[in-house]
């Protein structure tokens, strides 16, 4: 019967957390097998068995905090012999060759094994069955799978590997018989950062459409700073009714909306689809609105005919296709037949963006942040003044094969014109009235 005392894991450690057996009383070993894992204050070790045999007792269970030199467990290594049908009389050999060994002098033993950086734990002196047990650890590394689920890993490995979401086979172990330490992990971070997270099923679908896109359409951004400040006048009188009303906030984008039908009408081609050598000029604005589904992917569900619609109904038709967005209710007809697409990252204080069109369309606004800055502003007189003003960019990604720059840049002029100058009031008034 042989003592295994736990061993020497570094010249300062001086005791250890018994973690896992891999074996259970009554169960045969071959030498360099995986026999337990032990933590400690630096490193989290599986330690290998030191000789072939029969486990036939366990002193310390999974729990139990061991001093260095304590005795772990007893392994009979006569008994493998016949313990267990898999061993081989080779294994068995081995068993009676580690039992009968002399032990190893302090100048020959191997240094012992941790998952602890290269050098960076000396070995200490210990009795010469717990010292061999996180020795040399058998370079054959007899009984270990190398290969996916088959790996060795300890608690702290795996939870790395979970944790930043690390396929354990791209991760090179220095470990014992080349399992993988803590330091592998933490060192593959570093050399590699970031994380592995498969594409779901709407990530796929997004990536296919836009790269799809910019390989079909040749993308232009044409870039135009309004001045807010009418429309703020006609939200901060009404905001608070509509709240009470709706329980929604009153933002500018249906007042974009009202804007853009207003300009896709006069410049009617940016509501149009590319088709066979053509292009498909469409009499209706239906509106695909972008919608972010908690940052994990990007639908675009459609409002239809907002040009036939009021500033307020066109508010509630937003927050309504969004809702049943984010609730995972939209059907299949909620995301066809769109027109044209506005997204807005303005409400994360975007300056402007350039977004990808969204096929078979030929254009895409974004609309941007709004926030008081100081603009100059000149009166009927053409005085010139600086006042704080609500700025914000509409940005419009658009495909040249539909038409050209003066014509984008003519679209954004009306809708500027539009948004500055309409009679807000007058609108909002003429809504509540439908």
């Amino acid at each position: 019967m042989t003592d295994v005392l736990l061993p020497q894991l570094g010249e300062t450690v001086t005791e250890g957390t018994i973690t896992r057996w891999f074996v259970r009383v009554g169960e045969s070993v071959v030498a360099d097998q995986p026999l337990y894992e032990v933590s400690t204050d630096k490193v989290d070790s599986e330690v290998p068995s030191p000789l072939a045999g029969v486990l036939t007792e366990i002193v310390a269970g999974e729990g139990a905090v061991v001093a260095v030199g304590a005795l772990l467990c007893r392994i009979d290594p006569v008994g493998s012999s016949g313990a267990d049908p898999g061993t081989t009389p080779a294994a068995a050999a081995g068993a009676t060759t580690a039992a009968e060994s002399p032990p190893a002098s302090a100048s020959t033993r191997p240094a012992a094994t941790s998952s602890s950086r290269a050098g960076a734990d000396a070995p200490g002196s210990a009795d010469v069955i717990g010292v061999d047990a996180a020795a040399g650890a058998g370079a054959s590394g007899a009984g270990v799978s190398r290969g996916g689920a088959g790996l060795l890993l300890s608690p702290v490995v795996r939870r790395l590997l979970s944790e930043h979401g690390v396929d354990p086979t791209r991760v090179t172990g220095t470990g014992v018989a080349g399992r993988i330490t803590r330091a592998d992990v933490e060192r593959f971070l570093r050399d590699n950062p970031g994380r592995a997270e498969p594409f779901d099923g709407v990530r796929r679908a997004t990536a296919r459409h836009m790269v799809a896109s910019k390989a079909t359409s040749p993308h232009v951004l044409t870039a135009m700073e309004v001045d807010y400040s009418a429309v703020d006048a006609v939200r901060a009188t009404e905001k608070e009714a509509w709240w009470s009303a709706e329980g929604t906030s009153l933002t500018h984008l249906p007042f974009i909306v009202s804007a853009l039908c207003d300009a896709l009408a006069e410049f009617p081609r940016l509501n149009a689809s590319v088709g066979d050598d053509e292009l498909i000029v469409h009499g209706t604005v239906n509106l695909a609105v972008a919608v972010d589904l908690d940052f994990e992917g990007l639908v675009a569900p459609v409002v239809r005919a907002v040009d036939d619609r009021s500033i307020q109904d066109v508010a509630r038709s937003i927050v309504d296709v969004a809702t049943r967005a984010r609730s995972r209710s939209l059907v299949p007809d909620d995301l066809a037949g769109g027109t044209f697409t506005v997204t807005n990252p303005g409400q994360y204080g975007t300056l402007f963006q350039f977004p990808i069109i969204n096929q078979p369309q030929v254009a895409i606004l974004s609309t941007d942040g709004i926030a008081r800055r100081p603009a100059v502003v000149v009166n009927a007189d053409g005085n010139e003044t600086i006042e704080a003003r609500s700025m914000g960019v509409l940005a419009l990604a658009w495909d040249h094969r539909a038409f050209d720059g003066a014509y984008a840049a003519a679209f954004l002029r009306s809708m500027k014109r539009t948004l500055e100058g309409a009679n807000w009031a007058s609108r909002w008034a003429a809504g509540a009235d439908r």
